[in-house]
């Protein structure tokens, strides 16, 4: 590896890394079922920030989780809590409970007791933000640190791109580290980011096909298998049902969701069923699909949610191993950047 590169490459992620209490600026992204003790500790074990997704846990299991984690790994790792969960509240206590330094706040704007919760037992709150103006907002009401994540990135998904996201946000919010996210496969992009102001980068369909991550076999060899075009946005039908955006391989579930859309459209106009029940089953068909899925291999009617970056999943291969070509390809980026002899 190219010592200037690293060097120059340290630098510039600095600020995150310093912020995480990590070796690499590398964060895992929360993905539930995926994020759990054997990959998030892995994660951090490697250098990088590994992150337990929260998802739909219980307070005792998540408190299970945090405990689990940490006797695999003595280094720093957060917690992905949703804003949406009925149990927040609990959920942050326990997080207080165990002392977690670092809690991600997702899926939707806090609320102000959520942040103060927070911030009340000294972790580090770092929060998503769609656009530049709520990224300040979060700013100001107490987030320590943002991350933006693009259309590119797996599961729900926003409207914009992360080179544009990038482009607007990392030149004005300067206050605290950012972090980007979505679409980041190589160690070549995490570079051209921090370039541009970022600290770090959130990376996850990259780490799905680690040793250490328990999806299923079957699971991981769809990543191994699909190419960018593969990780497709599901589709509205009808404005009147609205379908939150969210991005998976395209299977048999895939066009079973279309089916179910036109029918549920079909049965409304034909007087069979009204908006409400027809929002409903639209909404409950890929409930349990993602568990499906990870867990149990179905990966034909499960939802196999990933991004855009997975045409760059080639392998299965030890957590190390992905973060060490990370950062030696950020190395190379930089140095020739620099001018140095990248060789």
């Amino acid at each position: 590896m190219n010592e200037q590169g690293l060097e120059r490459l340290h630098e510039l992620w600095r600020r995150g890394t310093e912020f995480l209490g990590s070796d690499y600026a590398i964060l895992g992204g929360a993905m539930t079922w995926v994020s759990e003790r054997n990959l998030v500790s892995a994660i951090s074990n490697a250098g990088g920030f590994g992150v337990v997704a929260c998802g739909g846990m219980t307070p005792d299991l998540l408190a299970a989780e945090i405990d689990a984690t940490r006797a695999l790994t003595d280094k720093p790792f957060g917690v992905n809590l949703i804003t949406l969960h009925p149990g927040l509240m609990d959920l942050i206590e326990v997080c207080r409970e165990k002392q977690v330094s670092h809690v991600v706040l997702a899926g939707g704007l806090p609320s102000g007791d959520a942040i103060a919760a927070v911030k009340a037992f000294g972790a580090k709150l770092m929060c998503f933000a769609p656009t530049a103006a709520l990224a300040k907002k979060l700013v100001r009401t107490g987030a320590d640190a943002i991350v933006i994540e693009g259309m590119e990135a797996g599961g729900h998904i926003g409207p914009v791109s992360t080179s544009v996201l990038a482009q607007e946000i990392l030149p004005v919010i300067r206050d605290v580290p950012v972090f980007v996210a979505g679409g980041i496969g190589r160690g070549d992009a995490i570079a051209a980011y921090l370039e541009m102001g970022a600290s770090g980068a959130q990376l996850g369909t990259r780490f799905v096909v680690a040793e250490e991550c328990v999806a299923h076999e079957k699971f991981k060899k769809a990543f191994i298998r699909a190419s960018a075009r593969d990780a497709v946005a599901s589709v509205q039908i009808d404005p009147r049902f609205p379908v939150i955006p969210v991005r998976a391989l395209k299977n048999e579930g895939t066009e079973q969701f279309m089916e179910t859309q036109r029918d549920v459209v079909a049965r409304f106009h034909a007087g069979e069923l009204n908006q409400e029940d027809g929002q409903m089953q639209i909404e409950h068909f890929w409930g349990g699909a993602l568990r499906r899925a990870v867990v149990d291999g179905d990966v034909e009617s499960g939802s196999v949610m990933a991004g855009q970056s997975v045409g760059m999943v080639k392998k299965v291969e030890p957590t190390a191993y992905i973060i060490q070509e990370l950062v030696e390809q950020a190395a190379h980026h930089v140095a020739e950047a620099c001018g140095f002899d990248a060789n």
